[in-house]
């Protein structure tokens, strides 16, 4: 079951990591675009925006890896819930807010992680 809890947290932040990059770095690529579904006009007036919502989810990225690699176990899954519940929140808020799809990309996995991570 930890590994399978570990392996969850790794794909989260992975996923987080992810989105860094692209509202970093690739928001007014073609990349971005697709993925944004947004026009070129849309991604530079919101550039800055989107990049500091990349910061955000650099943060969440590295608090789940904090909490991977801490070695006091209990100081370790308190860390790993918080940073869940972040995850869980921003994913119910940007569903519905901005797209339907935000809720089960971000909020789902790390909705059935925080379960997990409480039952064990």
């Amino acid at each position: 079951m930890f590994l399978i809890i570990k392996a969850l947290i790794i794909f989260i932040a992975l996923l987080h990591f992810y989105f860094l990059i692209l509202e970093v770095f690739l928001w007014t690529t073609p990349k971005g675009l697709k993925v944004f579904k947004q026009s070129l006009e849309q991604a530079k007036s919101s550039s800055v925006l989107a990049a500091n919502q990349g910061l955000y989810n650099g943060f969440l990225c590295a608090g789940l890896v904090w909490g991977l690699v801490h070695p006091n176990i209990i100081f370790s899954q308190q860390v790993l819930l918080f940073f869940l519940t972040c995850i869980i929140i921003a994913g119910i808020y940007g569903g519905y807010s901005v797209n339907k799809r935000i809720f089960f990309i971000q909020a789902c996995p790390a909705i059935i992680t925080f379960i997990l991570l409480l039952v064990v």
